[in-house]
């Protein structure tokens, strides 16, 4: 039965996506993707090699994605006594330098090309789609965003998530008998602890960053541990996950650049962040003149600084510091806490578990706490695609 995903491509996929939004890498700085980012309800933010316009003759193409995730960790890295060189940066320095992450691919490409594509490292497949013909209307409100989602050619783009493919994978589950039954340790799919992410509690705000920047890219997250010498990987005490970041706003900075992992759990999980810690990242901005930084945390939002969402929880949706409208979805990822299952969890317990998080990814323990590695969807997908090439 599994063979007839075969008749699938990623077009069955698209239905119903709404075409991107895109920020030009040539005129976009960073400044203008942490406005787009908060005008616009979507995590994520496309960045393309045009300028979006009637006499751009350029093939467009997508560059790769970024988030408020990205913005955080450029803006805390070396550009705290300089923050407004680094605000007026062009966007694409929030870019991936080692690959592109996106990749484009027609309508007509195989769910298992698909497959074999996130397999192989991409994140993100761009897509072509039909949309209804434009209308005077919507090409004004283009003209006069800081995003668009119609090229100079006309032509409008979704793009299709390793989440996708999980999701459209779960709803033909049935057909890949007896797989999902099976544990994660029979299928053999744990990453072992040497090629995962991971920071002691007390590590330095220098060792955070550089993880949360591997963790973006690998579209996984930070696991924060307690080790002790040379075994350092032993219990699992919670996680810096960049999903969590995405909804924050930029003066997080200030934290990611002060704080040590364990305070920057606490710093982020919750409504507001405790005053003490508040206090002390102003106290070591000043003490170490990032004043960029500083002018920065004071003055995006001086009533609670780098606030992840509102504390209203009685509301079914969550606003953040800056405005933006989050979905209960969307704050599944927010907290420190991590997301865990053991060796003997079935595959597609593992599945829903990270689909219901919206996170690709689930953390290994035992069950004394014990740390044992990750499940990432891209180990899940080498499984389903192992059993399509057994069932051929």
């Amino acid at each position: 039965m599994a063979q007839s995903l075969l008749s699938y491509d990623v077009s069955d996929l698209c239905l119903g996506k709404p075409p991107l939004r895109c920020l030009s890498a040539s005129s976009s700085s960073v400044s203008d993707a942490i406005a787009a980012i908060k005008s616009s309800e979507d995590t994520f933010l496309s960045v393309w090699n045009c300028n979006h316009d009637e006499t751009d003759v350029t093939e467009c193409e997508c560059l790769g994605k970024i988030s408020m995730a990205d913005v955080i960790c450029h803006l805390s890295k070396d550009h705290g006594y300089n923050t407004l060189s680094a605000l007026n940066a062009p966007v694409s320095v929030l870019l991936p330098k080692t690959r592109s992450l996106a990749l484009h691919v027609q309508p007509s490409c195989s769910l298992v090309e698909a497959i074999d594509l996130i397999i192989g490292g991409a994140q993100n497949l761009i897509v072509p789609i039909q949309t209804k013909p434009f209308t005077k209307k919507r090409q004004e409100n283009d003209k006069v965003s800081l995003t668009t989602s119609t090229h100079s050619n006309g032509r409008r783009f979704c793009w299709i998530t390793q989440e996708d493919i999980i999701q459209f994978l779960l709803g033909t589950i049935a057909a890949f008998s007896p797989l999902p039954a099976m544990s994660i340790s029979d299928l053999g799919i744990i990453n072992s602890t040497h090629a995962i992410l991971a920071v002691d509690y007390h590590s330095s705000p220098s060792a955070v960053i550089s993880a949360i920047s591997n963790a973006l890219v690998d579209q996984t997250s930070v696991a924060v541990v307690d080790g002790e010498g040379d075994d350092f990987l032993t219990s699992l005490i919670g996680e810096i996950s960049p999903m969590t970041l995405t909804c924050c706003d930029e003066t997080a900075a200030a934290a990611v650049a002060t704080l040590s992992a364990g305070d920057l759990m606490a710093y982020i999980d919750g409504a507001n962040p405790p005053e003490s810690l508040v206090q002390i990242v102003r106290n070591r901005l000043e003490d170490e003149r990032l004043m960029g930084l500083l002018s920065l945390f004071d003055s995006v939002s001086p009533s609670s600084p780098s606030s992840c969402y509102s504390s209203d929880e009685e509301s079914p949706t969550r606003t953040t510091s800056f405005g933006r409208s989050m979905s209960s979805s969307a704050r599944m990822a927010r907290k420190s806490e991590a997301i865990v299952c053991n060796r003997k969890s079935s595959l597609m317990a593992v599945m829903i578990q990270a689909i219901a998080h919206r996170v690709n990814y689930a953390w290994v323990v035992e069950k004394d706490g014990c740390f044992v590695g990750m499940v990432t969807f891209v180990d899940i997908l080498k499984a389903f695609r192992k059993f399509l090439e057994n069932d051929m």
